[in-house]
């Protein structure tokens, strides 16, 4: 029993130190020499500091600017601490009202605008984090963009088409345009 008892606590040990501290170090070592720049949360940096991450949405009010996709995170706007969706379905009156409000909000900042509001203006995505929007909510934006920054509708639009990612692979995913790039090079044309 007693020889037993020394094997168990040898091998905990041994598998505590591999998978304890072998392992982490090993996977974080890899990370780093292979993919430094997404191991250290994809920053993005501007006029020398960092401005935010490729994959962690931000929140854009002022006109001149790009509007991001809503988030659900709470207690504030894209908390990576608390990423999750609402879990609210379609027929919730909560959903609808803040839908509602979404709508009116981008109807009344470009009362001209004819075109049809993309759904990932007004919904927020699963985790409430979402960096990107589609080419249709950025091509939705575009006047509005253009008249608060007296740029021609061609000039924005070329940007958004600059900063339009395709499917990943060729075949994953949907294409997007990250918000925060976009803004960031809106805000360099000055």
């Amino acid at each position: 029993m007693l020889k037993s008892l020394k094997s168990a606590l040898l091998m905990l040990l041994i598998l505590s130190i591999i998978t304890g501290l072998v392992y982490p170090l090993v996977v974080t070592a890899a990370a780093q020499l292979l993919f430094s720049r997404q191991a250290n949360g994809s920053l993005i940096r501007g006029d020398g500091k960092i401005v935010g991450s490729e994959l962690i949405g931000q929140t854009f009010a002022d006109s001149r600017h790009f509007w991001s996709r809503p988030s659900a995170t709470a207690p504030y706007p894209y908390n990576a601490a608390s990423s999750s969706g609402s879990n609210q379905g379609p027929t919730n009156p909560a959903l609808i009202d803040a839908v509602v409000a979404r709508i009116k909000a981008l109807k009344d900042a470009d009362p001209g605008s004819a075109l049809v509001i993309p759904v990932d203006l007004v919904t927020a995505s699963a985790s409430g984090l979402d960096p990107h929007i589609s080419p249709a909510a950025a091509e939705y934006q575009v006047g509005r963009v253009a008249k608060a920054r007296h740029l021609s509708p061609e000039q924005v639009r070329s940007l958004v088409e600059k900063y339009t990612e395709s499917r990943q692979f060729g075949f994953l995913g949907e294409p997007r345009v990250n918000v925060l790039q976009l803004n960031l090079a809106l805000d360099a044309l000055k």
